[in-house]
């Protein structure tokens, strides 16, 4: 029979042993507590947005050799 030896006393490696024994395995499952964004609440990323969207396109009216874009 093992002589019973208090978990303060052990080494260092058997205290990690003891320690992967005894925590649970979350199966893929992250831990992290998640909640959705909030629609109603203001956001500065998607007010800016529409400045970068390459899909607008940029109008150009020639005027006197010239060509502006608006």
């Amino acid at each position: 029979m093992d002589k019973l030896i208090p978990f303060e006393n052990l080494s260092k490696k058997k205290e990690r042993e003891l320690n992967t024994k005894r925590r649970g395995s979350w199966h893929g499952l992250n831990p992290v507590t998640r909640k959705p964004k909030n629609s109603k609440a203001y956001d500065r990323a998607k007010t800016r947005n529409w400045r970068d969207d390459s899909s607008a396109a940029s109008l150009c009216f020639p005027l006197k050799n010239r060509a502006v874009l608006i």
